[in-house]
Order: structure tokens, then sequence, then C-alpha cells
């Protein structure tokens, strides 16, 4: 019999770990030309707020790969 809090448990800490570990990793940065081309594209006032979207982006996107990645390993090697 399983542990109720096992379905909140795991895949909560695997999320955790997906966030963590994306903050090790580098996010992008721009050349001065493409910073500019995007904040006209995306009507931003300054580089600052091009660079909180982009790590927002960047964060999330990498967080929920590492996500499935971590829940698909997790399934198919070390779950009883």
């Amino acid at each position: 019999m399983n542990n109720p809090f096992e379905t909140l448990i795991v895949p909560g800490g695997i999320l955790l770990l997906g966030f963590l570990s994306a903050l090790l990793l580098p996010a992008p940065a721009f050349s001065v030309t493409v910073a500019q081309h995007l904040l006209q594209m995306f009507h931003l006032q300054d580089l600052n707020q091009l660079y909180t979207v982009v790590f927002c982006v960047w964060f999330l996107l990498l967080g929920a790969l590492e996500f499935f990645v971590i829940r698909f390993v997790w399934r198919r090697w070390f779950r009883a």
C-alpha cells in the first residue's frame, strides 16, 4: 500500500529539483541589436524588463523540462 502523501510529495520534490537545477544553467544573453529588436517587438521599456521576462521564461521552461525528464527516469527505473 502506498503512502497517501506519495502522490503529492514525489512530483513536488521532482519539480523542486528541476527548478533548483534550472538556476544553475546559464540563461541566454542577447547582443545589443537583438535586445533592441526584442524591446521594440514586445513594447518593453528597458533591458531590465526584457531580462526579467527572459529569466522567468527560461526558469519555467527548464524547470518543466527537467520535471518531465526526472519523472520519466523515476517511473522507468526506480519505481517498484
